[in-house]
């Protein structure tokens, strides 16, 4: 659900299902993807995610 609610946010792995996380999680504080990734984390029917903008200086999560 996340991957369709914020696209440019998250991936999802068709076959296996996984979601991944495309960009680090300090980028999503404030604006429209702020907005998109805390729509994300509320639709989540896992409820598998949660949102807490991570430091600055926070090493980044995601694709490689």
């Amino acid at each position: 659900m996340c991957a369709l609610t914020a696209p440019d946010l998250f991936d999802q792995d068709p076959e296996v299902g996984r979601v991944v996380l495309l960009r680090p999680a300090a980028a999503y504080g404030t604006g429209p993807t702020g907005a998109a990734a805390r729509e994300a984390v509320s639709l989540c029917p896992a409820g598998a995610l949660s949102f807490a903008p991570d430091p600055p200086d926070a090493p980044p999560v995601g694709r490689t």
